[in-house]
């Protein structure tokens, strides 16, 4: 499909509205939906129902990042969320993707495990959480009573780096257009990156290099299974979710992001630094504009943007793409209301992740259905 047939002539002049070259898929403008934990994929299955909530946010050119989805039965850590380690899994994505091609849009799995974030009750046999550490996160955190993590001998990492490769397979078996690995967050592969985290003495531990090797090895194999113009990667070098600050981000998102060069992904999507207290005032001291110079491919920001900053950040080179997450899950047609500049509908977050089919999924207005 041609990219400039979805914009036209009116939306060329908002930055966010242009199309983008993303290897070899031609999008149709900047606005991304990202990876959004929504808790609704029964026993772990994806639902019809999210072939209806998909479809109502893609459009022609459009990428979509589906929601975090685990590797295997050992990667889950909270209640109801997808995974594609399974045929049964892969055959329930299938119809969901295929509402999404329908609509003529591009359809990324964000692929995950989540490490010590997690608990024995979500463990095969009851087992502890596997991490780089037996660190855990403080018992209590976000209201859930964390188990403490048992770390991976360095003989078990490489299952690990398998399970990430085959459920790339998995993935485009399934009929995704690509893959993106989870890195971020203070999930299994941040919690290596991070030295607050990772207390390991063998070659996964102690250096910059040998922290990130996991995610490199991780990238490398799905490479290897799926080709790099199927493959993203999220990282966030500068949060601290889950207990899991750097004590030199910009090293570390530097280091990570000239490294990913070598396997040619096609982009990289990274959470912006949060505001900080300095002094008497909030100001952000970090810029993901280092990390946008050194990747060579599409880069994709997130982290509270709303329509003014994305054009801002577009039309600056400070990145090709924008992620919305709250306001897209709020608002199906985003794109179609940053044209018009029209009011958005607020999300309710208390219904983020609830296990009902349609409220606060399937059930935000549309702007016709609201004027």
């Amino acid at each position: 499909m041609a990219a400039a047939a979805a914009n036209p002539p009116a939306a060329q002049s908002i930055p966010l509205l242009t199309p983008h070259k993303m290897g070899k898929f031609d999008l149709s403008h900047r606005v991304v939906l990202p990876p959004l934990t929504r808790s609704r994929s029964y026993g772990n299955v994806p639902q019809p129902h999210a072939a209806v909530y998909y479809s109502q946010r893609a459009t022609p050119g459009g990428l979509l990042i589906a929601e975090a989805t685990g590797v295997s039965h050992t990667a889950q850590g909270y209640p109801e969320t997808p995974g594609i380690w399974t045929k049964e899994q892969v055959e329930a994505w299938r119809p969901i993707v295929n509402a999404v091609h329908g609509k003529g849009g591009v359809f990324f799995c964000q692929i995950w495990h989540v490490g010590r974030v997690s608990t024995t009750d979500y463990q095969p046999n009851g087992e502890a959480p596997l991490s780089c550490t037996d660190k855990g996160v403080t018992p209590g955190l976000d209201g859930v009573n964390w188990s403490p993590p048992r770390p991976l001998r360095t003989d078990e990492i490489p299952q690990i780096v398998n399970d990430f490769r085959l459920a790339a397979r998995n993935a485009i078996e399934a009929g995704f257009d690509g893959v993106e690995i989870h890195g971020a967050n203070g999930y299994l592969i941040d919690q290596f990156m991070k030295d607050s985290v990772n207390n390991r003495s063998d070659q996964y531990g102690g250096s910059l290099e040998n922290r990130c090797r996991f995610a490199l090895e991780v990238v490398e194999a799905v490479v290897n299974e799926v080709g790099p113009d199927r493959v993203g990667m999220r990282l966030s070098p500068f949060a601290d979710y889950m207990e899991t600050p750097d004590s030199d981000p910009e090293a570390l998102g530097l280091y990570m992001a000239s490294s990913l060069n070598r396997f040619g992904i096609v982009y990289l999507h990274v959470i912006e630094p949060r505001m900080v207290k300095i002094g008497d005032r909030l100001e952000t001291p970090h810029s993901l504009r280092p990390m946008r110079e050194a990747f060579k491919g599409t880069f994709i920001a997130a982290g509270g943007y709303r329509r003014d900053d994305g054009n801002k950040a577009v039309a600056e080179g400070y990145a090709d793409l924008i992620a919305f997450g709250r306001l897209f899950l709020a608002n199906p047609d985003l794109p179609r209301r940053f044209e018009l500049d029209a009011p958005l509908n607020r999300y309710n977050r208390a219904t983020f992740y609830i296990p009902d089919p349609v409220v606060g999924y399937t059930d935000y207005p549309f702007l016709e259905d609201s004027s």
